[in-house]
Formats: C-alpha cells, structure tokens, sequence
C-alpha cells in the first residue's frame, strides 16, 4: 500500500479517532496507570511527537501510527522501569516548565488487517526523521520484543541478546529496529508494571486467577504473579532498551 505518514500536528483530523484502530494489544496491556500521563493528552500536547499514516486510496482511515515523548535523561540513563519512567519523566518535565533534552518512542501501532505488511519499518524510520527534525541527537526505545511471549519463562537478559547465524537479533521487532539503525543497549527490567484485583484480571484476561504464584497469560512476557489471599495480581514486563543514533 501507499503509506502517507504525517505528524497529528499536521493532521489534526485523526484525533478523535487516533485510540478507535482493531489493533492487536492485549487487554491488560491497556492498564499501566502510568499511561494516562501521556495518552490523556497527547493529542492536546504532544502533537508534534505522534505520527499518523494512511493510504491516499482510503483517506482518512488510520493504517497506522507511532507515539514518542520528549523527556529529561540524566547523564543518557536508560532506565530499569523505561517505558514508565520516560513518561513520568516527560510528564515532570512538562509540569515542571523544563525543557526535555532526549525523546523515546513509545509504541508503534498497526491496524490488525494490515500486520505482517512491512509497514513498521516504514513508521520506525520516520520516527526517527521526524526525532532527528525535533533537533534530537538519538531516538531511544524500551522496545517490546515480539516474540517473547512465546517464551514467558527465558530470562529477557538471554532473549534480548540472542541472534540469528546473520548476526540480527532473533526478535522479529528487534530486527526492525536494528536494520533502521538501532543497537540493542540493555534490558528494562521493570518497563512498565500493571496491577489490578483478580476481578479485573479476569475481566482483562478471561483466565481464572483463582491459584498462587506465577501465570501464563497470552500476550504477556513473563508470568503474572498472583496472590489469591490478598486478591491482587501483578505484572511486570521487562523491555529491550535500543538506541539509535540520529
């Protein structure tokens, strides 16, 4: 398809309907509460930082888009809780009146129908030209590998680092990532972290969560660690930290 990719700056049209794409996210995946301080406003605020794409043949209708935000590092940190700590980072930054010097990407987006369809190097390159066009020397990215969940229980410091005999990472997404220009830093331990009372987990998951100790849940990358006598249960998703250079 051809992909005409702008900023929501330029594209103020797709606002109301930026959030209404089938997109393949698990549920429970829409539960960080640390997400509220970017998404609740990113149409209103981060404008420049957020890319929309869709095919001339059908404008209009969202193929897909992509989300950085502006933060304040310390020293080029990456951060152990990297995908929550940018957020909170630029969400402070933002109140606090200072000026953010790095950007990290948050998520690229693509409408279901269309996966599987090389669009995500497309969105990940023009990340990249419009991070450069902000004036930033890097783009960083707490990077959710696709192929994790597949292996819940392998260690993510093994996973992240693991190649193929081409020398590409084995990560589908890592590989888009590093053939754009990427290099894969580090792991975030504690990326992001949702919690919620075993009724919500049902409600997100369809599970029972009715049993102690750690659980498979589709879509996750390590087990879901479940307390059935205090009712709550806890997720804490590990990302891959890359860094390319502008």
């Amino acid at each position: 398809m051809s992909l005409r990719i702008t900023t929501l700056a330029e594209r103020p049209e797709f606002a109301e309907s930026l959030w209404d794409m089938d997109t393949a996210w698990p549920e429970f995946m829409l539960n960080d509460p640390i997400a509220d301080l970017f998404y609740a406003v990113a149409t209103s605020h981060y404008a420049d930082y957020v890319l929309v794409a869709d095919d001339p043949a059908e404008p209009g209708r969202l193929a897909a888009r992509a989300c950085m935000i502006p933060f304040t590092a310390r020293d080029g940190d990456l951060p152990d809780d990297g995908w929550d700590a940018v957020i909170r980072r630029g969400w402070l930054a933002r109140e606090g009146g200072r000026t953010p010097d790095a950007v990290s990407a948050l998520e690229i987006t693509i409408r279901k129908d269309l996966l599987g369809g090389g669009l995500s190097a497309h969105m990940v390159a023009a990340m990249r030209a419009r991070a450069a066009r902000l004036g930033f020397a890097e783009l960083v990215a707490p990077v959710r590998p696709s192929q994790k969940h597949l292996e819940p229980h392998t260690p993510t410091s093994e996973y992240a680092f693991r190649t193929r005999g081409d020398g590409l990472p084995y990560d589908a997404w890592l590989r888009v990532h590093v053939r754009a220009g990427g290099r894969v830093e580090k792991v975030a331990q504690r990326s992001m972290t949702i919690s919620g009372t075993l009724g919500e987990w049902r409600g997100w998951t369809g599970l029972p969560f009715d049993v102690d100790g750690a659980v498979e849940v589709p879509g996750a990358l390590v087990p879901v660690h479940v307390d059935v006598t205090h009712d709550h249960a806890v997720y804490v998703e590990p990302n891959i930290w890359v860094r390319h250079p502008l």
